[in-house]
């Protein structure tokens, strides 16, 4: 039977990364970014009889995978066991060693094996090199998200209201929250299915006052995708009023609350400055001109109630998010990976991205981080050209980028959308985040496609 065995030191007490696997999200942060997986039901922890279903798709095939969970020995092991799945056996051991009293070894030892017999084991050498690849990425971003947590352990544990967390951010910055033992309540438009969930309807104003009590922090990430669908009059519309209505019904909830949160942390964008591809831009510049800049400016004035109220209020204008799982990333990838990818219109456009794991510790910077306030640039410090982007990109994933898709092409495709979001961009620069002392993981475009995407450079 193949078997997979790998260990790492993190600098963690042993009892912090246990507990670390044991709070809600961790599962969420250890599925690699990649990999489309979807929960269906869950009980019970990792602790024995615990129990695990979610569906597995690759392409247009989908497995469910059910896993029990035995062996718990508390602040050293666990085990999950594929009970049906994919794979003819799978059984998954975590074990928990300490290294003194400030860090510890974490490893994982699978057992594992394909259906069909002699058949299946011509497929061994590609699972293998999969199974490797995903452990990797685990056990990286298992180190990143305890040191973040780790700096402010002393902070802590806070009780925090979210919308929009059911989204691309907020599911995973949700997960990563709890993994640090926040407690999360969501917004939610539907009936709530739990204490930890609160209705809410920004079309007709429902938001019971009552409701907003009680909670350290607020991160609002609610709103219409603007890279959903094409810009029709009504579209541009919903994207407008799905951003302001949230906002301000939201702002003037907690102003009315007797035990203010501390902050409110709202997501806005950096289409706030327009199409200035030549000009530094800090969050003491102006807005642009033209429809997005309106946007978030709307969006953002939205939030003045709370703020007026003595709430502190951080705008985070969100760049070019690097998401294997969503966004322009999880479309440009599989095109690129066919040798198809190349750059949009002249390749000059300047776009300012920003790293996914480092966009959510931006959040938990936000929160704990008095001084941040007002808008705040959430951008890698090192913006790129798309031809850049491109060549890296192509890099990355070992192939060519010849191809170059014309500005008519996207103006015949797109709209004005297509326009505006790609042949258009800004040199946006995290002045805030960077005289704050953020520490960004992922500073370099190349080095945050290859973590996102699974694709380590060959030693």
């Amino acid at each position: 039977m193949p078997e997979f065995r790998s260990k790492s030191r993190l600098m963690a007490p042993v009892e912090s990364v246990f507990a670390w696997h044991e709070r809600p999200g961790a599962f969420e942060r250890l599925v690699p970014p990649w990999v489309d997986v979807r929960i269906l039901s869950r009980s019970g922890g990792v602790k024995d009889g615990g129990q695990l279903s979610f569906k597995l798709r690759q392409g247009p095939i989908s497995v469910r995978w059910h896993a029990v969970h035995e062996g718990y020995q508390e602040n050293r092991q666990f085990r999950d066991v594929q009970r049906k799945g994919p794979f003819a056996s799978w059984e998954h051991t975590h074990r928990f060693e300490p290294d003194g009293e400030t860090a510890s070894y974490l490893e994982d030892l699978v057992y594992w094996q394909l259906p069909l017999g002699r058949l299946g084991r011509f497929g061994e050498s590609l699972v293998a090199r999969e199974i490797e690849r995903g452990f990797t990425f685990r056990q990286e971003r298992t180190r990143q998200d305890l040191a973040r947590h780790r700096g402010v352990v002393d902070r802590g544990p806070l009780r925090i209201l979210m919308s929009g967390a059911s989204g691309l951010i907020g599911t995973q910055l949700a997960a990563f929250l709890e993994g640090g033992g926040h407690t999360i309540a969501r917004l939610v438009r539907r009936a709530p299915r739990s204490p930890l969930e609160i209705r809410w309807d920004p079309d007709s104003g429902a938001l019971d006052p009552a409701a907003c009590e009680g909670f350290d922090a607020v991160i609002h990430l609610a709103g219409a995708g603007i890279a959903d669908e094409r810009w029709s009059p009504k579209r541009k519309q919903l994207i407008l009023e799905s951003r302001t209505r949230g906002t301000r019904l939201l702002a003037e909830r907690l102003s009315l609350c007797a035990r203010k949160p501390r902050c409110l942390l709202v997501a806005s964008g950096i289409g706030y400055y327009g199409h200035r591809p030549e000009e530094p831009l800090t969050e003491s510049s102006e807005p642009g001109t033209g429809y997005l800049p309106e946007v978030c400016l709307a969006w953002e004035d939205a939030s003045k109630p709370a703020e007026a109220a003595g709430i502190r209020v951080a705008r985070i204008r969100i760049g070019i998010v690097l998401a294997a799982a969503g966004g322009a990333l999880s479309k440009l990838a599989p095109i690129f990976s066919a040798g198809l990818g190349g750059p949009v219109g002249s390749g000059q456009q300047v776009l300012s991205w920003i790293a996914f794991d480092d966009l959510i510790g931006i959040f938990h910077h936000a929160l704990f981080h008095d001084e941040l306030s007002g808008a705040i640039n959430a951008t890698a410090p090192n913006p790129v050209t798309n031809e850049d982007f491109s060549g890296t990109l192509a890099e990355v994933l070992g192939r060519a980028s010849w191809a170059r898709v014309p500005e008519q092409a996207i103006d015949f495709g797109f709209g004005e959308m297509g326009r505006r979001l790609l042949l258009e961009g800004a040199r946006v620069l995290p002045a805030k985040l960077e005289q704050s002392g953020f520490p960004f993981l992922w500073p370099e475009l190349e080095g945050a496609l290859r973590f996102e995407l699974g694709r380590p450079e060959e030693e």
